[in-house]
């Protein structure tokens, strides 16, 4: 046996473990939660927030491998439509359960209740959030945590375990953002009022309208991230559910260790502070090693857009000792982060990131088919919209999964979307030209393929380059590698790429004026979307649509439908 196989055949047996495991003590775990709009101050504002039971962020979710999650969602709304997807769970089985509104299902009407019932199949660091609309800038949004069986032993050990969330929070409502970004002119949402951790914030009230905020709030206190007792070790695991952001998170004085990314573990590599975008998760491990006797500063910082607009979040790690005052601010300043525009040590930590040696799951040699995808910025009829490969993705009526199980052609775009732009010709250092289309095509995949996808970044109508966070639902991808300027797949690129420990992530992100290059199996029947993580980026089109083997998906749960040409089957 050659010493490269020996990595991959102990992936594979600890896979064959857990999975006889999981199916042995499996259990369901229920839940019961009321979606509703709630007034809320999460950074000393007052405004609406859609809550989970009342709250904002929602509660996490704790299961173990091979469990079942059940969750009633009860839409009391009472004027507006919901769905929840669960991101970074790849729905093996249950494609009706992804929760995108337009892709998977029809929304949940005001009134009603829809069931998603779920297994969750790796154990790891996920999330969930509202896929209706732009509802997730309003609120709703959780962590998932799934851990390993009893007996299994993780790359890393650690004494104890916080859920770290990260967010960007607006005082315009998500209608005002919605309509602006539809309008001619076009109006953009500006750059978030705070940064949440863990749904927390501090705005400056004194930039505030009279009554609108209260910086003396109980619920407006520099929030604690977690009391640290001296000679312990951290597990942290840290998601980001920004709408706009991407972030730069630290906790003063102590390095991170990462062991964990998207539910797959990865070679431990320090850092000072972590890189995160939209829709990513990591775990980090991080030592209570520094003098007891005073608390420190925990931070997010807004990177590859200007800040100056957007204060960083703050919390503050305090040390259980005696003499140090557990509510006492830290005695030095916050952290600054690093320089908002150095896009060179963002895509350093990209490169960074390499499957754990004892967990690299074996990839296909070469791909069957390869998605060349242009993302640029263009004017369709007067209004700005995202397109990729010139299309401008618009979801239909009826939900794809429902129109392609029922054979309902005419519902969708039968015209399949371009696997290539004019990667010859095309300057993407120059915005688009002014063209593209707006439609509801399809890339249909051959059940079992392997297909290559290259993400290509391009300047924007206003002559800039932005960082685009890709997520894939359904699948985890083996991430290639990340390239400056424009790929070129006639050169020898391919041999610059990751084949041999690739992690495998859900979600990646696109650097500006660059390339990333992903692979992953089409093996889960049914219909997914690939989309940008930022909320305003998907609603004006960045995003296309995925469908493979939706004939082995079995009979689709009435409850799913009743909207478009589905009208009728609820």
């Amino acid at each position: 046996m050659p010493p490269s196989a020996r990595p991959l055949l102990a992936a594979a047996a600890v896979l064959c473990v857990w999975l006889l495991v999981a199916v042995a003590e499996a259990k369901e775990h229920h839940y019961e939660w009321d979606i509703s709009y709630q007034l809320k101050s999460p950074d000393c504002f007052e405004k609406l927030a859609v809550t989970v039971n009342g709250e904002a962020p929602g509660p996490t979710i704790r299961a173990t491998l091979g469990d079942t999650i059940v969750v009633a969602v009860h839409n009391k709304l009472e004027t507006e439509n919901t769905a929840i997807h669960w991101h970074g769970i790849r729905q093996i089985g249950t494609p009706w359960a992804d929760g995108v509104a337009g892709v998977t299902q029809c929304p949940i009407l005001p009134g009603e209740t829809f069931t998603y019932k779920f297994v969750v199949d790796r154990p790891g660091t996920y999330l969930y959030h509202a896929h209706y609309g732009m509802q997730r800038v309003a609120g709703l949004n959780g962590m998932i945590v799934v851990t390993v069986p009893d007996g299994f032993v993780e790359p890393f050990s650690y004494d104890e375990e916080h859920t770290v969330l990260l967010g960007d929070w607006w005082h315009k409502s998500v209608y005002e953002q919605a309509t602006g970004l539809s309008s001619n002119p076009f109006v953009f949402v500006t750059e978030p009022q705070s940064l949440l951790i863990n749904g927390r914030g501090m705005f400056n009230c004194s930039l505030a309208p009279s009554g609108t905020c209260n910086a003396s709030r109980p619920d407006c206190a520099l929030p604690t991230l977690f009391t640290a007792v001296p000679g312990k070790t951290y597990l942290l695991r840290i998601g980001s559910l920004t709408s706009l952001s991407s972030l730069y998170f630290e906790i003063e004085g102590h390095p991170m260790m990462v062991v964990e990314a998207d539910g797959h573990y990865v070679r431990p590599f320090a850092v000072r502070g972590l890189f995160i975008y939209s829709g990513e998760t990591y775990s980090v491990l991080v030592k209570a090693d520094q003098d007891p006797r005073r608390n420190y500063w925990a931070a997010s910082h807004v990177v590859g857009r200007n800040p100056s607009q957007t204060p960083s979040g703050k919390a503050v790690v305090s040390y259980a000792f005696n003499g140090n005052n557990p509510w006492m601010p830290p005695p030095t300043a916050p952290p600054a982060g690093p320089a908002w525009n150095n896009t060179a040590i963002r895509v350093e930590q990209s490169r960074a990131i390499f499957a754990h040696p004892r967990f690299v799951e074996p990839m296909p040699a070469r791909a069957d088919r390869t998605l060349l995808l242009l993302n640029t910025q263009n004017r369709i009829d007067g209004h700005i919209k995202w397109t990729i490969n010139g299309v401008s993705l618009m979801f239909p009526a009826t939900p794809y999964l429902v129109a392609m199980k029922r054979g309902m052609k005419d519902a969708y775009e039968q015209r399949p979307p371009p696997d290539m732009y004019d990667h010859m010709s095309h300057d993407i250092s120059a915005p688009a030209p002014t063209n593209g289309t707006v439609g509801s095509p399809v890339y249909r995949l051959a059940l079992g393929s392997v297909v290559d996808v290259v993400l290509q970044n391009s300047n924007m109508l206003n002559n800039k380059s932005e960082t685009h966070p890709w997520h894939l639902h359904g699948h985890d991808f083996w991430v290639l590698g990340h390239g400056e300027g424009k790929f070129n797949p006639a050169a020898d690129a391919w041999r610059l790429l990751n084949v041999r420990d690739p992690i495998m992530k859900n979600t990646v992100p696109l650097h500006p004026d660059g390339w990333t290059a992903v692979r992953f199996r089409a093996d889960n029947p049914g219909v997914w979307l690939f989309h940008c993580h930022v909320e305003a980026h998907v609603f004006m089109g960045m995003g296309v649509v995925f469908e493979e083997g939706v004939e082995r998906v079995g009979r689709l749960p009435s409850s799913i439908m009743g909207c478009g040409r589905s009208k009728g089957l609820h």
